[in-house]
């Protein structure tokens, strides 16, 4: 009697199981003629593969995850790709990169190279439903406890995978694009497929509570600041220079950044970030040095004597790229800064910010 309870009680759990969609398919995105792909392509390999991998495989730096993943472009072109892209992840290391948001690119370009990762990656795109998914959000918590913190976090904020809770993220996403990729996974990537693992009813209550976490946000025109010219890059020119003492000949902490600047002292700062994020952000007096400059064009005005500061959001590794650029040029008093600049806002140190712009905690005393 035990044994037929135990094959009656597996095969309802496997009737309960996510039965696997079939979703419609639609017409491929336009292809790109030769010039453009060229073009596409090395805009790839100038913009993108310090972090996403030369070969689009993803996490070469910051978590950033593969553009290569067919499940990933059959949902999501264009505009699952082409928003981040254009407009960047508020709270994460990926920028804007369309000119209208300050980035290097322009329209033309921003679509071709999200096409072009389309068809690099051989995917066939399908047809989501619009409709929302409605779930249990407090059951889907749990779910998401037991299956996806180690590498999500807690509460979707990203550890070695995409902060799955960023508010701009899901603000653009459609639920079925979150549940699309619970059920077949990220071909390519450590995001298996959890048909077969969890219910029809547990990944809609996992995709109502991630979606749970989105919040109103109003996308604030930010007004382009004109960018600052070689008189401009000394910060505290009159001062004496800094003594800091790196650690591994590379790097400061920003708590020593912030007392040299206490203190007045003569320095540069270099924000390595796509200059989209700097007009949003910045530490006040960097200079915007993105970290796929020419760097012949950049060295105009920008001395050997004075010491030089980097800083990125990834945390380190665009500057990185930057500084030891510099070093070979001959500039030896140069630094990284260890925690990046959301490390120095985590820390309490300031920044200088757009109009318009007010962060959570301001908004809430308002």
């Amino acid at each position: 009697m035990k044994r037929i309870l135990a094959i009656l009680a597996s095969l309802t759990f496997a009737s309960s199981l996510a039965a696997k969609p079939v979703y419609e398919k639609q017409e491929p995105p336009r292809r790109l003629n030769a010039l453009q792909s060229a073009k596409a392509e090395a805009n790839y390999q100038k913009y993108c593969s310090l972090c996403h991998g030369a070969d689009r495989q993803g996490y070469a730096n910051d978590h950033a995850p593969s553009l290569r993943s067919k499940s990933l472009f059959e949902s999501g072109v264009p505009h699952a790709i082409l928003r981040p892209l254009s407009y960047g992840r508020e709270g994460t290391a990926m920028a804007g990169y369309l000119d209208e948001v300050g980035g290097p690119m322009d329209l033309d370009e921003v679509w071709d190279l999200t096409y072009w990762l389309f068809w690099q990656s051989g995917a066939e795109r399908v047809r989501l439903s619009e409709n929302p998914v409605a779930g249990d959000i407090s059951k889907g918590e749990a779910v998401f406890k037991q299956h996806c913190t180690s590498c999500h976090g807690e509460q979707g904020e990203g550890v070695n995978a995409p902060a799955l809770a960023n508010p701009s993220a899901l603000a653009h996403n459609k639920d079925e694009f979150i549940r699309y990729a619970i059920v077949n996974g990220r071909d390519g990537t450590p995001m298996k497929s959890f048909y077969g693992i969890l219910s029809d009813r547990d990944i809609d209550n996992v995709t109502a509570f991630l979606r749970s976490k989105a919040r109103h946000q109003s996308q604030n025109s930010v007004p382009l600041r004109a960018l600052p010219t070689p008189d401009q890059y000394i910060v505290n020119p009159q001062g004496a220079d800094p003594q800091f003492t790196l650690t591994d000949d590379m790097y400061v902490s920003s708590a020593d950044l912030h007392q040299a600047l206490q203190d007045k002292k003569r320095m540069i700062l270099l924000d390595t970030r796509v200059p989209s994020v700097w007009q949003r952000a910045h530490i006040e007096g960097a200079i915007p040095f993105p970290y796929y400059s020419d760097l012949d064009d950049k060295l105009a005005g920008l001395p050997k004597d004075v010491q030089i500061v980097g800083y990125c959001s990834c945390p380190r590794a665009a500057t990185e790229h930057v500084i030891r650029q510099l070093r070979d040029k001959g500039y030896s008093k140069t630094a990284v800064l260890w925690e990046g600049i959301f490390g120095w806002m985590n820390l309490g140190y300031p920044v200088t910010r757009a109009d318009g712009i007010i962060d959570e905690a301001d908004a809430a005393t308002h």
